[in-house]
């Protein structure tokens, strides 16, 4: 990662103290914050540094155990210091969704970058014919699901003498899903399009994305994601068979952060008659959460016990803290923050509180009956018992559901230590 273009920290950033003008972050843990000391305003997003490191080493733990690699999602956190981390516990590549992202991701000097999505438009597939045709290093892969974006591809690689084929992976979706080819027929027809490019682009493997599909139940939703990968695994099949691929080794990849186990055992089946590669795309697990994906692992953790508990399972990492504003009525709280600061596709757990200069050790779990009700874009409405501890100037610390969504709302967000000591921090690129 090149670290001379991560911006200073300046009081222009929420959660930053309001006397820092101009700080580099690599000095921000020398400074000696503590949280619970109010050192730095709140609202403010944190990461737990012993879970994230934790979640971290975990998945490099299953990965070994199940044979896949990973390319993470960069979307997820669009941090750059924590794609290192990743790539230091193993991660083959980075994934990006958009044109932004793969410059961000760039510009930062990664060299293998999966874009889970078609290269559309010009001036993105110039961009990434202009990167490959100056970097060497630089590995590139993308989705394709319409002839049309195939010709138009091949056409640009051609045009620019690119010396180098562009790698695709042909995406199979399904009926009432989002992107991909949503037959087996579709998707195969694709394939000998682009062989028949003449070497413009380079089939590397068959993708495919499960994580958006719900049924009533969980075994529902799990027969149709083993429908669905079995398909992926029949495409595989038959472009083996057909001699349709180009690279030595093919990539098997499927992407969400709810059925991963699944995932690598389902694709690792697939008979190409030739090396392949399980890669899973999974980007929340790095910080988890306190709701939506504590709901999935438990799901894991029903179908796959052994899988789901090794290592203690995935820890929630990244919390919202916020001071009680007000306590309008006996049964509210409204605390400060919002929909600017948390995602709310789930609303917000509240997980602990504190009282500074009241003599806690350590914060306190927050007592039952205390429940987020709906936010604002800068006030969270907090349902309380009528005997709640709290009063205003009370801090408290919240999980959020779906990190995406919270760390898109973000450009700093504090490391801390067990202790709430901040030990550093990090900065978004959304």
């Amino acid at each position: 990662m090149t670290e001379s273009l991560i911006a200073p920290l300046s009081a222009l950033e929420k959660g930053v103290p309001g006397h820092v003008s101009s700080m580099r972050l690599a000095d921000v843990g020398a400074q000696a914050w503590e949280l619970l000391r109010e050192d730095v305003p709140l609202p403010a997003a944190i990461i737990r540094s012993q879970a994230l490191h934790h979640n971290s080493a975990w998945m490099r733990s299953f990965l070994t155990q199940c044979g896949a690699e990973i390319a993470p999602h960069g979307k997820t956190t669009m941090s750059p210091q924590l794609f290192d981390i990743q790539l230091a516990d193993g991660a083959w590549a980075i994934t990006v969704a958009t044109t932004h992202q793969l410059q961000v991701a760039r510009q930062f000097g990664f060299k293998r970058i999966v874009l889970a999505n078609q290269l559309v438009g010009r001036s993105a597939i110039d961009y990434v014919v202009h990167e490959l045709a100056t970097d060497p290093q630089f590995d590139f892969f993308c989705l394709v699901d319409d002839p049309s974006n195939v010709s138009v591809l091949a056409a640009r690689v051609r045009e620019t003498g690119l010396s180098r084929p562009l790698n695709v992976l042909v995406e199979l979706g399904y009926s009432g899903g989002r992107t991909g080819c949503r037959t087996v027929a579709q998707a195969l027809a694709l394939a000998r399009e682009i062989r028949a490019t003449g070497g413009a682009l380079a089939l590397a493997g068959i993708e495919g994305f499960e994580g958006l599909m719900r049924a009533s139940t969980n075994a529902e939703t799990l027969s149709l994601v083993e429908a669905f990968l079995s398909k992926v695994v029949e495409l595989a099949e038959v472009c083996a068979a057909e001699d349709l691929f180009d690279s030595a080794t093919v990539l098997l990849s499927a992407g969400g952060s709810s059925f991963f186990d699944i995932v690598a055992k389902r694709l690792a089946r697939a008979a190409t008659g030739r090396p392949s590669m399980v890669l899973l795309r999974s980007g929340c697990y790095l910080t988890h959460d306190a709701s939506l994906y504590v709901r999935a692992m438990e799901a894991m953790r029903e179908r796959n016990p052994e899988l789901a508990t090794f290592d203690g399972g995935l820890r929630p990492a990244l919390e919202i803290w916020a001071y009680v504003q007000s306590r309008p009525e006996a049964g509210k709280a409204i605390i400060g923050f919002g929909k600017r600061d948390a995602s709310y596709d789930d609303l917000p757990v509240a997980l602990s509180w504190y009282r500074p200069g009241g003599g806690m050790p350590s914060p306190l779990a927050v007592p039952a009956g205390h429940k987020v009700t709906r936010l604002n874009d800068q006030h969270c409405h907090l349902e309380i018992p009528e005997e709640s501890p709290l009063r205003v100037g009370d801090m408290m610390g919240f999980g959020i559901s779906h990190p995406c969504l919270t760390f898109d709302k973000w450009r700093v967000i504090h490391l801390v230590d067990d202790a709430f000591r901040i030990t550093g921090s990090i900065r978004t690129y959304f």
